[in-house]
Order: structure tokens, then C-alpha cells, then sequence
């Protein structure tokens, strides 16, 4: 039943904690029979070679467990920036996730960010402040920045036990006790602590919810969990839990949560098959089941591509260990084999029943690297490897440069760069060198024009091609697009479709140099035909032919990407670090007694790590996350 189902994530700003809580989780239901350790190279979620060298999480990994006779089936995601492709997938096919927060830090950068893609896709979440045994650590402060930074209301559920070294545990406000062990209260003074928070948490509850306001004076404990519950579904509040993943606190009480607050998968599994592909990794194919029932050996209708698949099998996933089934139903998220061309965001369903999922959005690449084989024998080999990769994962891109033949891999960041050449080395094996990063720049028309016009008239002797568009382009703000303003059919609507992709394809590269072309609107306003010789594939042509001498027309400018960085340093070295920052062109839109943020160009910040920590004798650290474009200096 998919009412005993919980499909979650676990999501959070780099080393906040997400994998060892994933590990306490595993060990707990009893999934696994010893936790593995981050810093040891042992987690089971973190099995790839480059995550347990480098001691992060790099792709997201799937495992279920069982908790309160509940299936949980839990993505552990990456904290990276630099990964945040992968987060976004697995936040599309998740119906719930918990966001981990550092007990020092609270909301971070990258916490942040990934909490706007769960808000993207109306995800309901959880929160659990980690580390409160840590020097620093404040469960006070960290719910007001859980408040101010991300806009919600918290609802806090327990109250934590000492604090920093002396945190030994949390009390549930609902059932009153206390874990570990579950162990009732005697502690007088604890008592009054925990019946005062116990009267604020249901004095919030009541000013949002109408049942728990009619039980306000006498509230039950059963109207306090469906209330949260309700909250929680519609987004009204964020229940908030804490403890100590590393030692084992507030682990349970956590799952308990899980079960009690987020939602189980809607979906039938005897309705019409609906499924959508999230993630490619080498030969299997992962997918959630939001419809239908898949079986062992079915074929299946890919809506986009137009074509079948042919499912061969069907794994349940525990990280890189897998369990074959026959079948997977509604709600199920499962890894397939078999199916040849789907990608992320791909739908499969019934030929006979076609539907069309929503796919998730992937982030547009923003640095690049050469890549050149070392062998004639490994650059044949080259082309498909990279095809293969991106394949995989769509945040990065592939393309040669037509001057000087290279090619270059495109991603989001160095680290993303980085991992990326060195799967390509290690499951391939090619021989390659890469060159210095340089970041992807944008051309956005700044003045637009209008009434050019295009005549593409071609006659060889046969049928002939004849087009003739006029266009108009705009300045838009972000994006691209297209509408026809052509009146009394002078131009068939199968036509105008046809013009319309010839101009998307003329976006890849622009008149200035060569970058790709965003924020224009362009307007086809009138438009030449022939009786015999035009033809869709004629204006196909015709489009970016057009556009290209409509944008050679316009006055375009060249947009580098930013990033918002937020540095720490000691107060005595905030001068050195302003000083460095201010000769990276950035712009400084916070300073504090030992922090800083500022909106710095994509290509200042490479190497800036090492630079920070020389200005700083070791003592400053940086997080940095994209900020989208603004015009180059």
C-alpha cells in the first residue's frame, strides 16, 4: 500500500551532516549492521571511489528501510553547489525530504538554495538541526535563521538536553519523553522547560490550524500530530527536530517524524502506467512509478522520443547493491535495465495511453574546460565517451569550438569539471589532458530591431526551396521567445512552427563571439510563400538565417556569469579579504565583524580557495553559489 510508503530526501548545505545521518538511519531500522563513517571512507551512499576520496557526496544514492512497518525509501543528496543538478532531479520525484541544518551554522548558502528547488516542486519538508553537541552549537538561533532566512514558520518539537558537550539527548514535546532509550522525565526543572515549550508549540500550532485552535485550552496529543501533519502537507509550517546524527541522538524520534508528518505517494497502481526517469548511471535506468504497474519484461511508451523500450529487469536499490523484482507499482522508486535511449526527464507509459510528466530543469553549464585525448586511438574513442557522460548527467555539455576544433566539456563548476574527467578516465579508461577552466559567457540583446527580413530561394533544377520571413527581435529579460504576428495566413501555422525552431537553433551562438544568446523575444511579422517550392524544411531554414541577421542588426551585449560569495575570516583579517575582493571586481552587498558577501565574477573566483587561505593564514573559508549573469566589465 502506498499509504505505508515514505519517499523522501535528505538535503543540506555541504558537511552539515546528511550522510552520517543517512548512516544512523540505515543502522537504526536495521538496514545495515554497523555504521559506516564519512571521514573513514565507509558509508554506504557514498560508495563511489571519487566521494570516498574526496569525503563528499557526489551523486545522489537510493536505499530503503523499513521503520514503524513504513517502507522509507531515502535519497541521500549532494551539498555541493556544484551538484546541485543532481538535488534537483531527485527533488521531482520525491514527496517529501528532511533538511539538515548545522546546530553552529544554521541556515547556510547552499542550505538555502536547495531549500528554493524543494520549494520549486512543493515538496514538504522536515528539519533537523544537527551537531548540537558541537562547540557553538544554539538550537535557538538556529530556527531563527531557519525563520528569517527561508521565510517559514518553524514548529519545534523537542527540547535538547544539555548543551555543546554536556547535549546528551532531546525531549519529545508531544509524547513527553525522552531519547535515547525513550526514558520518561524525573527532572523537575526539565519538566516545567518542557511543559512552557510544549504550551508554545500548541499556541503556534493553533494560530494556523482551525481544529487545533477549537482544542486550545485542552489539546490532545493526537489533534497536536494531525495538526503538524496538515501544516506540514500544505506548506503552512516546518516541524523542527534536532540531535546529533554522529552520536546517535535524536535519530529515532527523527524517523518517527518521518512517518507521522510527510506524506505517502499518491498513485494508483491499477490506473494507466505513468513513470518518470530521473537519473542514468551506466547501464540502469532510475525511475519513480507515479501510475500504474510495471512488469518484468513489459514494453513501454517513451512520450518524447517517440519510440518503446523494452524493460529486461527491475531492481530494487540499496546504493550499488541491487535486489531484482518483478515488478514495481505506484509510488515505487526503482532502477530498470533495458531501456536504451530515456534520460532524465524522460516518461514512460502505455503506447495506447500516452502522458507527458513534468520534467525537472537542469541548470545551464557555466565553466568549461579543453579536453583533448592523448592517443589518435583514444580521440576516435573521445566523442562517444563524452556523449555518454552527459548522457548521464544533463548539466553538462559538450561542444567543439569551430576556430580551433577543441572540444569542451561544460559544467557547473571546477569540482563538477574536475569529477567529471576523472569518471571519464576511470570507466573508459582514455588518456586525457584538459585545459585551464574558462567560464561560459552569455550575449543578451540590449536595443532590438525590426522588419528584417530574409529571403532563403534556392533552385537546382528540381523542386526548389523558397522562404521569406520577416522578424522583429526585443530585448527580454531572461530566456527566449517566439511569437507570429502574421495575419491573413501568409504563412501556414506548420510553417511558423518550423521558423520557430530554425531560430532556436540559431541561439547556441551569437554575433558578438560565438556564446550562446539569451533575453530576446522575437516576433515573426510577415512572411513570403511559394505554391510549389515552399516547404517547413525551407523556413526551417529560413529561421536562423533570419535571426542571425536580425541579431547582427541588434545591439547585443556580453553577460559573465556571478556567483554570491559569503566569506568568514578573523576580524583583524578583514581588511586583507575586502582588499583581495575588491580587485576581483565584486560587488560587496554585506560586511559584518567577521563575514562578508559579495556578488564576484564566476571567472575571479578560480583559485581564489588557496588565495583566501594565504590572506588569512589559514584561518578563512568561503561558500559561494550562482547568482545567474550581469553585463561584463
Amino acid at each position: 500500500m502506498t499509504m505505508r510508503v515514505r519517499n523522501l530526501g535528505i538535503l543540506a548545505h555541504v558537511d552539515a551532516g546528511k550522510t552520517t545521518l543517512t548512516e544512523r538511519i540505515l543502522f537504526t531500522t536495521g538496514a545495515t549492521h554497523r555504521t559506516g563513517e564519512v571521514h573513514h571512507g565507509t558509508t554506504v551512499t557514498d560508495f563511489d571511489p571519487q566521494e570516498r576520496d574526496r569525503g563528499i557526496t557526489i551523486f545522489a544514492a537510493a536505499v530503503s528501510c523499513d521503520w514503524n512497518e513504513h517502507r522509507l525509501n531515502l535519497i541521500d543528496t549532494p551539498g555541493h553547489v556544484d551538484f546541485s543538478d543532481e538535488v534537483e532531479r531527485s527533488l521531482r520525484v520525491l514527496d517529501g525530504a528532511v533538511a539538515v541544518f548545522d546546530g553552529v551554522a544554521g541556515v547556510e548558502p547552499q542550505s538555502e538554495a536547495v531549500w528554493r528547488k524543494a520549494d520549486r516542486y512543493a515538496v514538504p519538508r522536515i528539519a533537523f538541526v544537527n551537531k548540537l553537541d558541537r562547540p557553538g552549537a544554539d538550537l535557538d538561533a538556529a530556527v531563527a535563521s531557519i525563520r528569517e532566512r527561508l521565510g517559514v514558520v518553524p514548529l519545534v518539537l523537542q527540547v535538547p538536553i544539555g548543551r555543546e558537550g554536556n547535549f546528551t539527548g532531546v525531549i519529545n514535546l508531544i509524547s513527553r519523553r525522552a531519547a535515547p532509550g525513550e526514558r520518561p522525565l524525573l527532572d523537575a526543572a526539565m519538566q516545567h522547560a518542557v511543559a512552557s515549550a510544549r504550551k508554545r508549540l500548541e499556541e503556534a500550532v493553533a494560530e494556523l490550524h482551525a481544529g487545533a485552535l477549537e482544542e486550545l485550552s485542552d489539546m490532545s496529543d493526537d489533534t497536536l500530530r494531525s495538526a503538524i501533519r496538515d501544516l506540514t502537507h500544505n506548506h503552512q509550517a516546518i516541524p523542527v527536530l534536532c540531535g546529533s546524527a554522529y552520536r546517535d541522538i535524536g535519530v529515532e524520534q527523527l524517523l518517527d517524524a518521518v512517518v507521522d508528518y510527510l506524506p505517502a505517494p499518491a498513485g494508483d497502481p491499477a490506473a494507466h502506467l505513468a513513470a518518470l526517469v530521473f537519473k542514468r548511471a551506466g547501464r540502469l535506468t532510475y525511475l519513480r512509478v507515479y501510475d500504474g504497474t510495471i512488469t518484468k519484461g513489459d514494453t513501454v511508451w517513451d512520450t518524447g522520443a517517440q519510440h518503446t523500450e523494452r524493460i529486461a529487469r527491475i531492481l530494487r536499490v540499496q546504493a550499488d547493491k541491487h535486489t531484482d523484482v518483478d515488478q514495481a507499482t505506484a509510488g515505487d522508486i526503482v532502477a530498470v535495465a533495458g531501456v536504451k535511449a530515456a534520460k532524465a526527464g524522460t516518461t514512460l507509459c502505455e503506447r495506447a495511453h500516452p502522458v507527458l510528466l513534468e520534467a525537472p530543469r537542469s541548470a545551464e553549464p557555466l565553466v568549461s574546460v579543453a579536453v583533448e585525448a592523448r592517443t589518435r586511438q583514444d580521440a576516435l574513442r573521445l566523442p562517444p565517451a563524452l556523449a555518454a557522460l552527459t548522457a548521464e548527467d544533463p548539466s553538462l555539455g559538450v561542444r567543439t569550438e569551430i576556430e580551433t576544433g577543441q572540444i569542451l566539456l561544460s559544467g557547473l563548476g571546477e569540482l563538477h569539471l574536475e569529477v567529471a574527467v576523472e569518471k571519464l578516465r576511470q570507466t573508459t579508461g582514455i588518456a586525457v589532458t584538459t585545459g585551464r577552466p574558462q567560464v561560459t559567457y552569455r550575449e543578451r540583446v540590449a536595443a532590438g530591431v525590426t522588419g528584417i527580413t530574409y529571403r532563403h530561394v534556392k533552385q537546382d533544377g528540381g523542386a526548389g526551396q523558397f522562404a521569406v520571413v520577416t522578424l522583429d527581435v526585443a530585448p527580454l529579460g531572461t530566456g527566449f521567445t517566439f511569437t507570429s504576428a502574421v495575419t491573413g495566413g501568409r504563412v501556414p501555422a506548420e510553417y511558423v512552427r518550423a521558423v520557430e525552431a530554425g531560430c532556436r537553433e540559431a541561439l547556441t551562438a551569437g554575433p558578438l563571439a560565438g556564446h550562446p544568446v539569451t533575453g530576446l523575444a522575437v516576433t515573426l511579422s510577415d512572411g513570403q510563400t511559394h505554391p510549389r517550392d515552399s516547404s517547413e524544411m525551407a523556413f526551417r531554414a529560413a529561421g536562423p538565417f533570419g535571426l542571425r541577421a536580425a541579431l547582427h542588426a541588434a545591439t547585443l551585449e556580453l553577460l559573465e556569469p556571478v556567483a554570491e560569495v559569503t566569506v568568514s575570516a578573523p576580524s583583524d583579517a578583514l581588511g586583507a579579504v575586502l582588499g583581495d575582493l575588491a580587485a576581483r571586481r565584486a560587488q560587496i552587498t554585506d560586511s559584518g565583524v567577521r563575514t562578508v558577501t559579495a556578488v564576484v565574477p564566476l571567472a575571479e573566483l578560480f583559485g581564489y580557495a588557496s588565495r583566501l587561505r594565504s590572506r588569512t593564514h589559514g584561518r578563512g573559508t568561503f561558500t559561494s553559489r550562482p547568482a545567474g549573469y550581469r553585463p561584463a566589465a
